[in-house]
């Protein structure tokens, strides 16, 4: 169990580093992977569960911004640090449609990220933030799916037409974000940890910095 736990967290990483990398570059994540240049440090192919996140994230990209958009209240998806916004979007697609991984875990695994590559030094409390009020709604949903059906269309409108004039503007006319984080060398993240403790939200705190510049070809999805 723990070697598997392990090889998610790795997976994670590798996961990451794609998703962040394919919004440097201004490509599909499922583009680079088709791409062949995605590669481990060990130069072995990504494992099946990293190359599922990555074409989960991809495919599922519209309801995990619409619910993402929706519960990081201070924070608009466009207006994150890049790297943060990635880490968001692979838990979120855990919470919501990766069955056999606890909430719990994957608001862990996304917060250890956080605490590594974060954009920001306020990432992780940020990331704990934005996923456990999710986390807070898909107990909500489970209680009253037809209220929960309701609100995923207010959020799915409020996203795609935004009353804020600024929000509107960044939205369609393609505005860059106002921050990003590098993701640098680090230690691997410790084991997933089931606690239902790790799910403690705090309130969103990202300061703006100005984009780095995109990493070289090819992408090598080892952290």
């Amino acid at each position: 169990m723990a070697s598997r736990r392990h090889e998610r967290t790795a997976a994670r990483q590798s996961a990451l580093q794609v998703l962040y990398t394919s919004e440097i570059k201004g490509t599909r994540p499922s583009d680079l992977l088709d791409s062949g240049l995605v590669l481990e440090d060990d130069g072995k192919s990504l494992s099946d569960y990293a190359i599922g996140l990555i074409e989960g994230v991809d495919e599922k990209m519209l309801p995990i911004d619409v619910r993402l958009n929706s519960t990081s209240e201070n924070w608009k998806l466009n207006r994150m640090p890049i790297v943060d916004r990635c880490i968001l979007r692979l838990a979120t697609y855990e919470m919501l449609f990766v069955d056999e991984v606890p909430v719990s875990v994957a608001i862990n695994e996304a917060v250890e990220l956080a605490k590594d590559f974060g954009g920001e030094d306020e990432s992780p409390r940020f990331v704990n933030g934005v996923l456990g009020r999710i986390a807070r709604q898909l107990e909500e949903d489970a209680k009253d799916p037809e209220a929960a059906r309701r609100r995923e269309e207010e959020a799915l409108a409020a996203y795609a037409f935004p009353t804020n004039e600024e929000d509107s503007v960044a939205e369609f006319a393609g505005e860059q974000p106002a921050a990003e984080g590098a993701v640098e060398n680090a230690p691997a993240a410790e084991g997933e940890d089931t606690s239902a403790d790790a799910v403690s939200p705090e309130e969103p705190a990202c300061a703006a910095e100005e984009p780095t510049c995109a990493p070289e070809e090819p992408v090598n999805a080892g952290l």
